[in-house]
């Protein structure tokens, strides 16, 4: 395992296949080297040049002088009394990013980060609350995987326990969006990772324009922060919202679910008490999503320290579930996992130096024109 290399080295982890074949070419090589090198990665777990013997010796001493494969180890992992794995890997100047994997039954998931920290400054999520440093590389999304993968198959002795990925982890992935694209193209490459496109899911907030230059480029699974089912309300609670508004949001959910044939959109909804939960609330939601493709999942809310929310109660919940599923709506409850060792959803926090100027609230404290 190649690690601590120096920054000026061609980090070729994670990049898709196109990529690494105009790679080689660009250095005067095959484009099936691409292929090579992506089966001595993803499937043998390769990452020292040298080791790769159908690659002649001029072209390993190459790669080796100009190019790496690292990506960062975990310097924790905890686990919760559930199965729930986080692993906490650290970046630049002490900061640490949060990888989540969740064991069921045929299927396990893994929840990866896309940033360090987050600018989207939802008041209900701890990674919002830790302000927001940078993007994160195709190397560092994809490092993420590997160590999951490695670790559970050290643990387990099993290589097959990542069955599906999301993007819910820190930060907000179409904001990332050049980066995200290419690790996409990494996991569902059967040169790859050769994970099937429904089962990758993209979490987004509601950045419009980037969701539907998605839909032109990658065919996942769509997943949307909603939270709220009106504007007041969710310009409080995803201050994106005042930019892109509910009915832009959906209208291009609805577009990306014609153009990639999507049988749903899920819409997450993240229960909180006195605050969306209430039947008016569910009668609203109902009202936006009723005859489209939709899955709504309400999300009990993950309390983490600093913030002053509260779960709604589960009777509300069921409430809630119950007017939605009434007019037509498959609607689910998330089982909440890994709660006690802070790696449910919406806890996810890390070690951020905050970089960010302002946050998006203050941003967008006026009217946007």
């Amino acid at each position: 395992m190649i690690s601590s290399l120096p920054p000026e080295l061609n980090n070729l982890l994670g990049s898709p296949i196109d990529d690494l074949s105009d790679f080689f070419e660009g250095i005067d090589q095959k484009k099936f080297r691409a292929k090579q090198l992506m089966s001595w990665v993803y499937d043998l777990g390769i990452y020292d040049f040298q080791l790769m013997t159908n690659f002649n010796n001029s072209l390993r001493d190459y790669l080796e002088e100009n190019c790496t494969l690292s990506f960062d180890q975990p310097s924790t992992l905890e686990q919760s009394k559930d199965g729930t794995c986080k692993w906490l890997i650290p970046k630049d100047k002490s900061q640490v990013i949060e990888t989540v994997y969740i064991p069921e039954e045929n299927r396990g998931t893994l929840c990866i980060s896309s940033q360090i920290g987050c600018l989207i400054d939802c008041p209900f999520c701890a990674t919002g609350h830790q302000g927001f440093n940078r993007n994160l590389s195709t190397s560092e999304i994809i490092g993420q995987v590997l160590v999951a993968k490695q670790d559970l198959k050290k643990r387990f002795k099993r290589d097959d326990l990542v069955t599906n990925v999301v993007f819910m982890g820190m930060g907000e992935p179409l904001a990332n969006y050049t980066e995200t694209i290419k690790a996409i193209k990494t996991l569902n490459h059967p040169n790859g990772f050769n994970i099937s496109r429904r089962r990758i899911t993209v979490s987004t907030s509601g950045l419009v324009p980037q969701l539907i230059k998605l839909s032109e480029q990658v065919n996942v699974a769509l997943a949307v922060s909603l939270h709220a089912p009106n504007d007041a309300l969710r310009d409080e609670l995803v201050p994106i919202n005042r930019k892109h508004p509910i009915d832009e949001l959906l209208d291009a959910c609805w577009l990306y679910a014609k153009k990639r044939n999507l049988r749903t959109v899920t819409f997450e909804y993240t229960m909180l008490k006195g605050v969306n939960d209430s039947k008016s609330h569910a009668l609203e939601l109902a009202k936006l999503l009723k005859n489209k493709p939709a899955k709504v999942n309400l999300i009990p809310f993950n309390s983490f320290p600093g913030v002053s929310y509260e779960c709604s109660t589960r009777d509300k919940i069921n409430e809630f579930r119950n007017i939605l599923i009434e007019s037509g709506i498959m609607t689910i409850t998330r089982k909440t996992r890994g709660d006690d060792i802070q790696a449910a959803c919406g806890q996810l926090s890390g070690l951020v130096n905050n970089l960010a100027k302002k946050s998006l609230r203050q941003k967008l404290k006026r009217p946007l024109n």
